[in-house]
């Protein structure tokens, strides 16, 4: 089965704020370099997004939600975070890791 990807608005915020901080911060190109690479790695849960784990706060939800990192190292890995819905991905936040868990 291959999934559906939707990224949600919340996500889509908090890429954008990513991408912002990093081209003001390293460069425009690490900035563009994050992006694709953020984007790849959000395209591999069209095939078994179960793979991924629970997100620490899958207990204070509703609904069920996993975790997909990227990044290079410990320090500046960015949490994917996701829900499935029948045969579609949704996106709902990608925060930096060092933030503290999300509150419902």
């Amino acid at each position: 089965m291959t999934y559906r990807i939707i990224i949600e608005p919340t996500a889509e915020r908090e890429i954008r704020s990513a991408v912002r901080w990093k081209t003001e911060n390293a460069s425009p190109s690490a900035a563009a370099r994050w992006y694709n690479g953020l984007i790849k790695k959000i395209d591999t849960l069209r095939r078994h997004p179960t793979r991924c784990p629970w997100a620490a706060e899958n207990d204070k939800v509703p609904e069920e939600i996993r975790e997909l990192l990227y990044g290079r190292s410990r320090r500046h890995k960015h949490r994917i975070i996701f829900t499935i819905r029948e045969d579609t991905v949704h996106i709902l936040y990608v925060r930096h890791s060092a933030r503290d868990e999300l509150e419902p």
